[in-house]
């Protein structure tokens, strides 16, 4: 750590391991997975465990010990570029912004059944060609506001108040109350495998739970999705230098955090595979089991509208803070001449986004956002944005994998204020969490399908490819005409947002949480 890192360290308030365990939950907690994990119905509990312990606990030891070795800001982009080398960090860079265009399309997709529930025609959800103009206008209207306004700052509260804690107020209180009222639903997604005391004296509760019977083998589909929800939890490693005991306390907050997201995620999910009749699950669709709650519970129908408004909104509101997230990754890379300086992705606004980088992501998830039409149905094409998103940040991790096992061998004195374990432990845990999303990945492309698998494969290949095809082919006069260009602004230019060849290796900002 530097000294300049160790005296901002100590200048702020050390961080408990409750106040670590609600950052860490922060940054992970979201209900749009809710139906993908719900629609596996009693075998949700083995993804969610398999998902927690085998791949989230996993990242979370190998980025504290990461952290703790480079507490800088930059994360898994910094973590790989000095694991493996510059090249790797910028391939790293690269994927964690272009999760966003699969990622982006199916988090806007959510928008088509909340705006349908709220002027009261839920089937209208289920069109695709109006799901397609709902991601549309919705993100160029985002992507406009972005150009105009600090979204990211106005928005942050508003769009968690609505688009996390109103959904999960909802289902947890409502929720418990219908599932105590009517009981496990007979024609719901866990109705269709009931437990029953003959369940249990016959032995078949296990084949029930786990993915490997005739019934719930095709359930495998959604084992990436699953997985997808803990994507970005990797960045509560960030706060090791302000954690009290750091050791102890990253270790204890991060069990803390684990045991509560699975419960949060398998609560919600079990509420609503009850309600759902079975093969109607909407994946898109997180307003779908309250409406059905409130029948249930005979409430008025309003209700449900004002709920999905009010979701919307905070959706909405989401959207545009993570539109501008990814973007100034991309203009570090740029302004270290990692990309031609005619692209202008170095330039930003007053607000530090680059215009040229949010137009060029809104081109192409306009692109991305053309599956709903061109895939038959929206669950299936809402399933394959949530694979390929996954897929492509679990590159990401497969690189941090190898990066740690690479410095156990390259830098064994390097101090690390965090350590998973001795080098057998590390490369043990290492070993099964790349068997894990291995696993995963290959049984959830199988079971989606060979067209499917194929579109997810090819968009993985090509956006992974890429960036090793501009790291190639780039030119020593990329990072002379952006130093040029930069020079020629205005007097009032920040001096350390010019880049030089001394740190054209190195990134300067930590990557942005991936879109839910």
């Amino acid at each position: 750590m530097t000294a300049k890192t160790q005296a901002k360290a100590k200048s702020l308030k050390p961080v408990g391991v409750l106040t670590f365990f609600g950052m860490t939950v922060a940054l992970v907690s979201s209900v749009r997975n809710i139906p993908d994990v719900a629609a596996t119905g009693w075998t949700m509990f083995f993804y969610m465990l398999v998902a927690t312990l085998l791949f989230a606990l996993p990242i979370t030891l190998m980025s504290g010990e990461f952290a703790g070795m480079f507490p800088r800001a930059g994360g898994p982009e910094l973590w790989v570029t000095n694991s493996l080398s510059p090249r790797w960090g910028f391939v790293t860079s690269w994927l964690l912004w272009v999760q966003m265009f699969p990622g982006m399309v199916m988090v806007a997709s959510v928008v088509s059944p909340l705006v349908a529930v709220t002027i009261g025609d839920p089937h209208l959800g289920s069109n695709s060609m109006f799901t397609l103009i709902c991601i549309l206008v919705t993100y160029w209207t985002i992507t406009i506001l972005n150009l105009f306004f600090d979204m990211a700052r106005i928005g942050g509260r508003i769009g968690v108040i609505l688009g996390l804690y109103l959904p999960v107020a909802f289902l947890v209180i409502l929720g418990i109350v219908a599932l105590f009222k009517v009981g496990i639903k007979a024609d719901g997604y866990l109705g269709s495998g009931q437990i029953t005391h003959d369940a249990v004296r016959t032995g078949s509760v296990g084949r029930l739970l786990v993915p490997f019977s005739s019934k719930s083998v095709s359930t495998l589909a959604f084992f990436s999705s699953i997985v997808f929800i803990y994507t970005g939890i990797e960045m509560s490693s960030v706060y090791i230098p302000r954690l009290k005991k750091p050791a102890k306390t990253y270790i204890r907050g991060i069990f803390m955090a684990l045991i509560f997201m699975f419960s949060f995620n398998t609560l919600l999910a079990f509420v609503t595979a009850d309600v759902i009749p079975l093969g109607t699950i909407d994946l898109n669709n997180i307003a779908q089991a309250p409406v059905i709650i409130l029948k249930i519970l005979g409430l008025p129908t309003w209700l449900g509208n004002v709920f999905a408004a009010s979701v919307l909104i905070g959706v909405i509101v989401q959207l545009s803070a993570w539109a501008s997230g990814p973007s100034k990754t991309i203009t570090d890379s740029a302004r270290r001449g990692l990309y031609p300086a005619r692209l202008r992705f170095w330039k930003t606004n007053q607000f530090d986004i680059a215009p040229t980088v949010l137009l060029t992501q809104a081109t192409v998830i306009s692109f991305f956002a053309l599956i709903f039409i061109l895939i038959p149905g929206v669950n299936n094409a809402f399933l394959l944005l949530v694979t390929a998103t996954a897929i492509i940040y679990i590159v990401v991790y497969v690189l941090m994998a190898i990066g740690i096992l690479r410095l156990r061998s390259t830098k064994p004195t390097l101090k690390r204020t965090f350590h998973m374990g001795n080098t057998h432990l590390a490369w043990t845990v290492m070993v099964v969490f790349l068997i894990t999303v291995l696993a995963s990945s290959i049984a959830t492309l199988w079971y989606q399908g060979w067209t499917n698998a194929f579109i997810i494969l090819a968009i993985t290949v090509v956006l992974s490819v890429a960036p090793l095809i501009i790291y190639r082919i780039r030119k020593p006069s990329w990072l002379s005409d952006v130093t040029r260009e930069l020079g020629e602004q205005d007097a009032d230019q920040e001096p350390t947002s010019q880049p030089s060849a001394q740190s054209s290796s190195q990134p300067v900002t930590a990557p942005p949480t991936p879109v839910r």
